[in-house]
Protein backbone atom coordinates (compact mmCIF):
# COMPACT_ATOMS: atom_id res chain seq x y z
CA UNK A 1 0.00 0.00 0.00
CA UNK A 2 2.71 2.54 0.51
CA UNK A 3 4.82 1.41 -2.35
CA UNK A 4 1.48 2.87 -4.15
CA UNK A 5 0.98 6.07 -2.81
CA UNK A 6 4.78 6.42 -3.43
CA UNK A 7 4.11 5.20 -7.14
CA UNK A 8 1.57 7.60 -7.28
CA UNK A 9 3.44 10.80 -5.78
CA UNK A 10 6.70 9.77 -8.44
CA UNK A 11 4.17 9.86 -11.30
CA UNK A 12 2.71 13.41 -10.30
CA UNK A 13 5.71 14.83 -9.88
CA UNK A 14 6.06 13.22 -13.72
CA UNK A 15 3.09 15.72 -14.59
CA UNK A 16 3.81 17.99 -17.45
CA UNK A 17 2.72 20.68 -15.50
CA UNK A 18 3.44 20.11 -12.27
CA UNK A 19 4.23 23.64 -10.29
CA UNK A 20 6.37 22.51 -7.11
CA UNK A 21 5.05 23.61 -4.33
CA UNK A 22 7.14 24.02 -1.06
CA UNK A 23 7.47 20.77 1.41
CA UNK A 24 5.93 21.21 4.62
CA UNK A 25 8.29 20.13 7.37
CA UNK A 26 7.33 16.49 8.81
CA UNK A 27 5.89 16.77 12.31
CA UNK A 28 8.49 15.63 14.75
CA UNK A 29 7.97 17.11 18.00
CA UNK A 30 5.55 14.39 19.03
CA UNK A 31 8.48 11.74 17.75
CA UNK A 32 10.74 13.22 19.84
CA UNK A 33 8.49 13.61 22.69
CA UNK A 34 7.97 9.57 22.38
CA UNK A 35 11.29 9.14 21.85
CA UNK A 36 12.32 10.90 24.94
CA UNK A 37 9.36 9.74 27.24
CA UNK A 38 10.61 5.99 26.54
CA UNK A 39 13.94 6.74 26.88
CA UNK A 40 12.99 8.00 30.63
CA UNK A 41 11.25 5.12 30.93
CA UNK A 42 13.86 2.77 29.89
CA UNK A 43 16.02 4.53 32.53
CA UNK A 44 13.95 4.46 34.89
CA UNK A 45 13.23 0.43 35.06
CA UNK A 46 16.93 -0.17 34.54
CA UNK A 47 17.23 2.01 37.75
CA UNK A 48 14.77 0.68 39.48
CA UNK A 49 16.22 -3.54 38.99
CA UNK A 50 20.05 -2.09 39.70
CA UNK A 51 18.45 -0.53 43.02
CA UNK A 52 16.45 -3.72 43.94
CA UNK A 53 19.58 -6.18 43.22
CA UNK A 54 21.93 -3.42 45.42
CA UNK A 55 18.77 -3.60 48.02
CA UNK A 56 18.72 -7.56 48.11
CA UNK A 57 22.82 -8.14 48.04
CA UNK A 58 24.28 -5.70 50.07
CA UNK A 59 25.53 -6.65 53.55
CA UNK A 60 23.39 -6.22 56.67
CA UNK A 61 25.31 -4.49 59.69
CA UNK A 62 23.67 -5.82 62.94
CA UNK A 63 24.39 -4.57 66.23
CA UNK A 64 25.29 -6.96 68.76
CA UNK A 65 25.20 -6.06 72.78
CA UNK A 66 27.60 -8.28 74.99
CA UNK A 67 29.39 -8.05 78.09
CA UNK A 68 30.72 -7.77 80.49
CA UNK A 69 35.00 -6.92 79.44
CA UNK A 70 36.97 -10.07 79.35
CA UNK A 71 33.92 -12.29 80.01
CA UNK A 72 33.77 -15.59 77.75
CA UNK A 73 30.68 -14.73 75.97
CA UNK A 74 32.71 -11.50 74.76
CA UNK A 75 35.22 -13.73 73.34
CA UNK A 76 33.34 -15.87 71.40
CA UNK A 77 31.29 -12.84 69.75
CA UNK A 78 34.50 -11.02 69.08
CA UNK A 79 35.74 -14.04 67.27
CA UNK A 80 32.74 -14.70 65.53
CA UNK A 81 32.17 -10.71 64.23
CA UNK A 82 35.59 -11.29 63.05
CA UNK A 83 34.46 -14.10 60.69
CA UNK A 84 30.87 -12.38 59.77
CA UNK A 85 33.30 -9.39 58.95
CA UNK A 86 35.25 -11.42 56.36
CA UNK A 87 34.98 -12.61 52.74
CA UNK A 88 31.38 -11.83 50.75
CA UNK A 89 29.05 -12.38 54.48
CA UNK A 90 25.69 -10.67 53.68
CA UNK A 91 25.63 -9.70 57.20
CA UNK A 92 27.76 -7.55 59.25
CA UNK A 93 28.00 -7.77 63.16
CA UNK A 94 29.20 -4.96 64.90
CA UNK A 95 29.96 -5.34 68.97
CA UNK A 96 28.27 -3.44 71.53
CA UNK A 97 30.13 -3.89 74.45
CA UNK A 98 28.10 -3.90 77.99
CA UNK A 99 28.22 -4.50 81.53
CA UNK A 100 26.65 -7.53 81.17
CA UNK A 101 23.84 -9.75 80.64
CA UNK A 102 21.37 -7.21 82.31
CA UNK A 103 22.74 -3.97 80.29
CA UNK A 104 22.45 -6.11 76.86
CA UNK A 105 18.70 -6.79 77.61
CA UNK A 106 18.33 -3.02 78.13
CA UNK A 107 20.08 -2.41 75.04
CA UNK A 108 18.08 -4.57 72.86
CA UNK A 109 14.90 -3.13 74.25
CA UNK A 110 15.36 -0.02 74.15
CA UNK A 111 16.44 -0.39 70.18
CA UNK A 112 20.08 0.25 70.69
CA UNK A 113 21.44 -3.06 69.53
CA UNK A 114 19.52 -5.15 66.95
CA UNK A 115 21.30 -8.32 68.58
CA UNK A 116 22.25 -8.98 72.37
CA UNK A 117 23.53 -11.95 74.14
CA UNK A 118 21.11 -12.26 77.06
CA UNK A 119 20.86 -14.40 80.30
CA UNK A 120 17.67 -16.75 80.32
CA UNK A 121 16.83 -16.60 84.40
CA UNK A 122 16.84 -12.50 84.16
CA UNK A 123 13.70 -10.54 82.85
CA UNK A 124 13.89 -11.06 79.11
CA UNK A 125 12.69 -8.13 77.19
CA UNK A 126 9.26 -8.43 75.55
CA UNK A 127 10.78 -7.55 71.87
CA UNK A 128 13.48 -10.18 71.75
CA UNK A 129 12.99 -13.75 70.28
CA UNK A 130 15.59 -16.57 70.55
CA UNK A 131 18.26 -16.84 67.78
CA UNK A 132 20.24 -19.56 69.20
CA UNK A 133 21.86 -20.72 72.56
CA UNK A 134 25.03 -19.42 73.19
CA UNK A 135 26.20 -21.62 76.25
CA UNK A 136 24.22 -23.55 78.94
CA UNK A 137 25.12 -23.18 82.21
CA UNK A 138 25.22 -25.55 85.42
CA UNK A 139 24.96 -24.77 88.97
CA UNK A 140 27.71 -26.45 91.38
CA UNK A 141 27.44 -25.99 94.85
CA UNK A 142 30.36 -27.41 96.91
CA UNK A 143 31.82 -27.44 100.35
CA UNK A 144 35.69 -27.92 101.10
CA UNK A 145 37.12 -30.01 103.38
CA UNK A 146 37.50 -28.77 106.85
CA UNK A 147 41.22 -28.08 107.53
CA UNK A 148 42.73 -29.19 110.20
CA UNK A 149 43.04 -28.37 113.27
CA UNK A 150 39.99 -26.27 113.13
CA UNK A 151 37.35 -27.03 115.68
CA UNK A 152 35.23 -29.87 114.38
CA UNK A 153 31.97 -28.40 113.06
CA UNK A 154 28.90 -30.52 111.53
CA UNK A 155 29.78 -31.31 108.07
CA UNK A 156 27.38 -30.34 105.53
CA UNK A 157 26.27 -32.87 102.70
CA UNK A 158 22.71 -31.11 101.86
CA UNK A 159 21.67 -27.94 100.70
CA UNK A 160 19.38 -27.96 103.87
CA UNK A 161 22.31 -27.60 106.10
CA UNK A 162 23.09 -24.54 104.77
CA UNK A 163 21.40 -22.22 106.91
CA UNK A 164 23.40 -20.30 109.37
CA UNK A 165 26.89 -20.38 107.15
CA UNK A 166 28.76 -18.49 105.22
CA UNK A 167 28.32 -18.69 101.31
CA UNK A 168 30.86 -17.63 99.05
CA UNK A 169 29.24 -16.88 95.24
CA UNK A 170 31.57 -16.43 92.27
CA UNK A 171 30.82 -13.71 89.83
CA UNK A 172 29.66 -9.84 90.95
CA UNK A 173 26.51 -10.19 88.66
CA UNK A 174 23.34 -10.27 91.02
CA UNK A 175 21.98 -12.55 89.17
CA UNK A 176 23.94 -15.42 90.73
CA UNK A 177 22.88 -14.27 93.85
CA UNK A 178 19.39 -14.27 92.90
CA UNK A 179 20.02 -18.05 92.23
CA UNK A 180 21.32 -19.02 94.64
CA UNK A 181 18.30 -17.43 97.12
CA UNK A 182 16.10 -19.23 94.56
CA UNK A 183 17.48 -22.97 95.79
CA UNK A 184 17.98 -21.69 99.11
CA UNK A 185 14.07 -20.96 99.24
CA UNK A 186 13.28 -24.62 97.35
CA UNK A 187 14.90 -26.15 100.80
CA UNK A 188 13.02 -24.02 103.24
CA UNK A 189 16.11 -21.61 104.01
CA UNK A 190 15.91 -18.35 104.75
CA UNK A 191 17.97 -16.51 102.72
CA UNK A 192 18.85 -13.79 105.36
CA UNK A 193 20.08 -16.49 107.62
CA UNK A 194 23.05 -16.91 105.61
CA UNK A 195 26.02 -14.87 104.84
CA UNK A 196 26.07 -14.28 101.06
CA UNK A 197 29.75 -13.03 99.94
CA UNK A 198 30.75 -12.39 96.38
CA UNK A 199 34.15 -13.46 94.33
CA UNK A 200 35.34 -11.22 91.39
CA UNK A 201 35.19 -13.92 88.62
CA UNK A 202 38.70 -12.39 87.28
CA UNK A 203 39.54 -12.42 90.93
CA UNK A 204 38.40 -15.48 92.02
CA UNK A 205 41.79 -17.60 93.15
CA UNK A 206 43.43 -14.36 95.50
CA UNK A 207 39.85 -13.30 96.11
CA UNK A 208 38.85 -16.99 97.64
CA UNK A 209 42.52 -17.85 99.07
CA UNK A 210 41.65 -14.34 101.62
CA UNK A 211 38.25 -15.02 102.42
CA UNK A 212 37.02 -18.46 103.57
CA UNK A 213 33.75 -19.59 103.11
CA UNK A 214 31.60 -22.60 103.89
CA UNK A 215 30.34 -23.55 100.96
CA UNK A 216 30.73 -21.94 97.20
CA UNK A 217 28.55 -21.55 94.16
CA UNK A 218 29.22 -20.82 90.44
CA UNK A 219 27.37 -21.20 87.55
CA UNK A 220 29.27 -21.55 84.15
CA UNK A 221 29.55 -24.01 81.36
CA UNK A 222 30.73 -27.24 82.30
CA UNK A 223 34.26 -27.91 82.19
CA UNK A 224 34.34 -23.76 83.07
CA UNK A 225 37.74 -22.35 83.67
CA UNK A 226 36.29 -19.85 86.32
CA UNK A 227 33.97 -22.83 88.25
CA UNK A 228 37.97 -25.09 87.96
CA UNK A 229 39.94 -22.32 89.16
CA UNK A 230 37.46 -21.38 91.71
CA UNK A 231 37.15 -25.31 93.40
CA UNK A 232 40.80 -25.94 93.10
CA UNK A 233 41.30 -22.09 95.24
CA UNK A 234 38.94 -22.94 97.74
CA UNK A 235 40.17 -26.78 98.72
CA UNK A 236 43.19 -28.72 98.42
CA UNK A 237 41.97 -31.95 98.63
CA UNK A 238 38.15 -32.94 98.05
CA UNK A 239 35.47 -31.42 98.03
CA UNK A 240 31.83 -31.99 99.03
CA UNK A 241 29.54 -31.54 96.03
CA UNK A 242 25.75 -30.70 96.92
CA UNK A 243 23.05 -32.20 94.74
CA UNK A 244 20.23 -30.03 93.68
CA UNK A 245 17.46 -33.00 93.94
CA UNK A 246 14.54 -31.00 93.90
CA UNK A 247 16.01 -29.36 90.15
CA UNK A 248 12.59 -30.67 88.79
CA UNK A 249 11.00 -29.22 91.22
CA UNK A 250 12.68 -25.88 90.92
CA UNK A 251 12.10 -25.77 86.99
CA UNK A 252 8.54 -26.23 87.39
CA UNK A 253 8.36 -22.92 89.45
CA UNK A 254 10.76 -21.07 87.53
CA UNK A 255 10.95 -22.11 83.60
CA UNK A 256 14.15 -20.43 82.88
CA UNK A 257 16.00 -23.11 84.68
CA UNK A 258 16.12 -26.92 83.88
CA UNK A 259 16.79 -30.24 85.61
CA UNK A 260 20.28 -31.40 84.51
CA UNK A 261 23.34 -33.33 85.56
CA UNK A 262 27.26 -32.52 85.99
CA UNK A 263 28.82 -35.30 84.94
CA UNK A 264 31.94 -37.14 86.83
CA UNK A 265 35.44 -35.48 86.75
CA UNK A 266 33.94 -32.98 84.85
CA UNK A 267 35.33 -30.20 87.70
CA UNK A 268 38.72 -30.26 87.28
CA UNK A 269 39.42 -33.79 88.69
CA UNK A 270 38.45 -37.68 88.65
CA UNK A 271 37.21 -37.15 91.99
CA UNK A 272 35.33 -33.26 91.19
CA UNK A 273 32.67 -34.47 91.46
CA UNK A 274 33.50 -38.14 91.57
CA UNK A 275 29.80 -39.25 90.50
CA UNK A 276 27.14 -37.15 88.82
CA UNK A 277 25.63 -34.64 90.30
CA UNK A 278 22.05 -33.65 90.05
CA UNK A 279 21.60 -29.84 89.42
CA UNK A 280 20.04 -27.13 87.61
CA UNK A 281 20.87 -24.95 84.47
CA UNK A 282 20.11 -22.38 82.52
CA UNK A 283 21.40 -20.50 79.28
CA UNK A 284 22.67 -17.71 77.87
CA UNK A 285 21.09 -16.56 74.78
CA UNK A 286 21.68 -14.92 71.16
CA UNK A 287 18.00 -13.31 70.68
CA UNK A 288 17.04 -10.67 68.41
CA UNK A 289 14.67 -7.76 68.50
CA UNK A 290 11.52 -8.79 67.49
CA UNK A 291 10.73 -6.91 63.73
CA UNK A 292 13.82 -8.00 61.77
CA UNK A 293 13.01 -9.42 58.79
CA UNK A 294 12.83 -12.75 58.67
CA UNK A 295 15.30 -13.17 56.06
CA UNK A 296 17.79 -11.57 57.11
CA UNK A 297 17.67 -13.31 60.43
CA UNK A 298 17.78 -16.97 59.03
CA UNK A 299 20.79 -15.75 56.80
CA UNK A 300 22.41 -14.79 59.97
CA UNK A 301 21.25 -17.77 61.82
CA UNK A 302 22.53 -20.08 58.53
CA UNK A 303 26.12 -18.39 58.67
CA UNK A 304 26.40 -18.56 62.55
CA UNK A 305 26.20 -22.39 62.71
CA UNK A 306 28.33 -22.54 59.33
CA UNK A 307 31.09 -20.20 61.83
CA UNK A 308 30.91 -22.33 64.43
CA UNK A 309 31.51 -25.66 62.62
CA UNK A 310 34.96 -23.36 61.30
CA UNK A 311 36.20 -22.16 64.93
CA UNK A 312 35.32 -24.37 67.15
CA UNK A 313 38.58 -26.04 66.75
CA UNK A 314 40.75 -23.16 66.95
CA UNK A 315 38.04 -21.54 69.75
CA UNK A 316 36.53 -24.07 71.38
CA UNK A 317 33.63 -22.27 72.93
CA UNK A 318 32.09 -21.79 69.80
CA UNK A 319 31.13 -25.07 70.22
CA UNK A 320 28.86 -24.96 72.82
CA UNK A 321 26.36 -22.96 70.26
CA UNK A 322 23.06 -24.36 70.11
CA UNK A 323 20.06 -24.28 67.82
CA UNK A 324 17.03 -22.53 70.09
CA UNK A 325 14.19 -23.94 71.09
CA UNK A 326 11.40 -23.95 68.52
CA UNK A 327 8.82 -24.87 70.96
CA UNK A 328 5.69 -23.16 70.87
CA UNK A 329 6.02 -23.16 74.89
CA UNK A 330 9.58 -21.75 74.82
CA UNK A 331 10.88 -19.51 77.66
CA UNK A 332 11.60 -16.98 75.18
CA UNK A 333 9.81 -17.36 71.61
CA UNK A 334 12.32 -18.10 68.37
CA UNK A 335 12.43 -15.77 66.02
CA UNK A 336 10.71 -16.72 62.57
CA UNK A 337 14.05 -16.44 60.42
CA UNK A 338 15.84 -18.62 63.14
CA UNK A 339 12.75 -21.64 62.95
CA UNK A 340 12.65 -21.34 59.44
CA UNK A 341 16.67 -22.63 59.51
CA UNK A 342 16.19 -25.01 62.06
CA UNK A 343 13.07 -26.68 60.54
CA UNK A 344 14.68 -26.38 57.02
CA UNK A 345 11.90 -23.86 55.64
CA UNK A 346 14.05 -21.19 54.58
CA UNK A 347 12.65 -19.21 51.81
CA UNK A 348 14.42 -19.24 48.92
CA UNK A 349 15.50 -15.81 47.24
CA UNK A 350 12.30 -16.07 45.09
CA UNK A 351 10.03 -17.04 48.17
CA UNK A 352 11.33 -13.74 49.83
CA UNK A 353 11.27 -11.49 46.85
CA UNK A 354 8.28 -12.67 44.78
CA UNK A 355 6.04 -10.14 46.05
CA UNK A 356 7.95 -7.46 44.74
CA UNK A 357 8.95 -9.26 41.42
CA UNK A 358 5.44 -9.59 41.39
CA UNK A 359 4.66 -6.10 41.97
CA UNK A 360 7.57 -4.94 39.52
CA UNK A 361 5.82 -6.65 37.11
CA UNK A 362 2.57 -4.91 37.56
CA UNK A 363 4.46 -1.73 38.04
CA UNK A 364 6.53 -2.47 34.42
CA UNK A 365 2.77 -3.24 32.99
CA UNK A 366 1.41 -0.34 34.21
CA UNK A 367 4.12 2.10 32.80
CA UNK A 368 3.92 0.13 29.46
CA UNK A 369 0.69 0.80 29.45
CA UNK A 370 0.83 4.55 30.24
CA UNK A 371 3.55 5.04 27.54
CA UNK A 372 1.29 3.17 25.19
CA UNK A 373 -1.45 5.78 25.85
CA UNK A 374 0.61 8.71 26.35
CA UNK A 375 1.85 8.09 23.11
CA UNK A 376 -1.40 7.85 21.39
CA UNK A 377 -1.58 11.17 23.18
CA UNK A 378 1.27 12.38 21.73
CA UNK A 379 -0.03 11.41 18.51
CA UNK A 380 -3.43 12.99 18.64
CA UNK A 381 -2.37 15.52 16.50
CA UNK A 382 -0.72 14.03 13.89
CA UNK A 383 -3.96 12.11 13.46
CA UNK A 384 -6.22 15.20 13.38
CA UNK A 385 -3.65 16.94 10.78
CA UNK A 386 -4.28 13.55 8.65
CA UNK A 387 -7.87 13.68 8.89
CA UNK A 388 -8.18 17.77 8.08
CA UNK A 389 -6.14 16.55 4.79
CA UNK A 390 -7.59 13.62 3.97
CA UNK A 391 -10.85 16.17 4.00
CA UNK A 392 -9.43 18.43 1.91
CA UNK A 393 -8.21 15.74 -0.62
CA UNK A 394 -11.74 15.10 -0.76
CA UNK A 395 -13.07 18.38 -1.49
CA UNK A 396 -10.39 19.22 -4.39
CA UNK A 397 -11.31 15.85 -5.57
CA UNK A 398 -14.75 17.29 -6.17
CA UNK A 399 -13.29 20.84 -7.34
CA UNK A 400 -10.98 19.02 -10.07
CA UNK A 401 -14.16 17.55 -11.90
CA UNK A 402 -15.40 20.75 -12.28
CA UNK A 403 -12.37 22.82 -12.80
CA UNK A 404 -11.58 24.63 -16.27
CA UNK A 405 -8.67 26.52 -15.18
CA UNK A 406 -5.34 24.27 -15.74
CA UNK A 407 -3.78 26.25 -13.55
CA UNK A 408 -5.86 25.54 -10.85
CA UNK A 409 -5.69 22.04 -11.35
CA UNK A 410 -1.82 22.41 -11.17
CA UNK A 411 -2.03 23.86 -8.14
CA UNK A 412 -4.38 21.52 -6.24
CA UNK A 413 -2.17 18.88 -7.70
CA UNK A 414 1.05 20.33 -5.58
CA UNK A 415 -0.85 20.55 -2.74
CA UNK A 416 -1.75 16.79 -3.07
CA UNK A 417 1.58 15.99 -3.10
CA UNK A 418 2.25 17.83 -0.19
CA UNK A 419 -0.67 15.99 1.45
CA UNK A 420 0.87 13.05 0.32
CA UNK A 421 4.54 13.47 1.65
CA UNK A 422 2.64 14.15 5.13
CA UNK A 423 0.60 11.32 5.15
CA UNK A 424 3.67 9.14 4.49
CA UNK A 425 5.80 10.39 6.60
CA UNK A 426 3.12 10.39 9.73
CA UNK A 427 2.48 6.50 8.67
CA UNK A 428 6.19 5.78 9.22
CA UNK A 429 5.80 7.45 13.06
CA UNK A 430 2.57 5.17 13.58
CA UNK A 431 0.23 8.39 13.55
CA UNK A 432 -2.14 6.72 11.38
CA UNK A 433 -2.79 2.88 10.68
CA UNK A 434 -2.38 0.52 7.89
CA UNK A 435 -6.72 0.96 7.26
CA UNK A 436 -6.56 4.69 7.29
CA UNK A 437 -3.65 4.60 4.79
CA UNK A 438 -5.54 2.11 2.64
CA UNK A 439 -8.93 4.55 2.70
CA UNK A 440 -6.30 7.61 2.12
CA UNK A 441 -5.23 6.00 -0.98
CA UNK A 442 -8.34 5.41 -2.51
CA UNK A 443 -8.67 9.06 -2.25
CA UNK A 444 -5.99 10.03 -3.98
CA UNK A 445 -6.02 7.45 -6.54
CA UNK A 446 -9.59 8.89 -7.37
CA UNK A 447 -7.76 12.60 -6.91
CA UNK A 448 -5.35 11.87 -9.95
CA UNK A 449 -7.44 10.39 -11.84
CA UNK A 450 -10.13 13.24 -11.76
CA UNK A 451 -7.19 15.49 -12.49
CA UNK A 452 -5.72 13.75 -15.34
CA UNK A 453 -9.18 13.28 -16.92
CA UNK A 454 -10.19 17.12 -16.21
CA UNK A 455 -7.00 18.37 -18.08
CA UNK A 456 -7.94 15.82 -21.03
CA UNK A 457 -11.19 17.49 -21.33
CA UNK A 458 -9.62 20.93 -21.27
CA UNK A 459 -6.94 20.51 -23.65
CA UNK A 460 -9.51 18.82 -25.97
CA UNK A 461 -11.77 21.68 -25.95
CA UNK A 462 -11.71 24.99 -28.20
CA UNK A 463 -10.20 28.01 -26.37
CA UNK A 464 -13.74 30.26 -26.88
CA UNK A 465 -15.14 27.20 -25.14
CA UNK A 466 -13.72 27.06 -22.23
CA UNK A 467 -13.62 30.89 -21.62
CA UNK A 468 -17.31 30.63 -22.19
CA UNK A 469 -17.45 28.04 -19.64
CA UNK A 470 -15.09 29.82 -17.50
CA UNK A 471 -17.49 32.99 -17.89
CA UNK A 472 -20.66 30.88 -17.46
CA UNK A 473 -19.50 29.50 -13.88
CA UNK A 474 -18.16 32.68 -12.67
CA UNK A 475 -21.70 34.33 -13.40
CA UNK A 476 -23.61 31.25 -12.12
CA UNK A 477 -21.69 31.83 -8.87
CA UNK A 478 -21.94 35.35 -8.80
Amino acid sequence: MTQNLKRLFARSMTEPDFVAAPASPPPRSARRRLSFVMIAGALAIIGALAAGYYFAMRPVNLKIAVGPANSDDLKVVQALAQAYNQGNSQIRLRLMQTDGAVASAEALAGGKADLAIIRGDLDVPKNAQAVATLRKNVVAIWVPPQSKGRKAAPKITKIAQLAGHRIGVVGRTPANVNLLKVILQQYGVDPAKVEIVQFPANETAETIKGQKADAYLAAGPVNSKITTDAIAASTRGTPTFLAIDAAEAIAQNHPAYEASQIPAGSLGGVDRPADEVKTISFSHHIVARRGISESTIAIFTRQLFSIRQSLKNDFPPAARIETPDTDKDATIPVHPGAAAFVDGDEKTFLDRYSDYIWWGLMLVSAMGSAGAWFAGYLKKDERSINTSQRDRLLDMLAAARHSDSMEELDQMQAEADNILRDALTCFEHGGIEQGTLTAFNIALEQFHNAVTDRKLLLISMPQNLQRASAQFRAAGTA
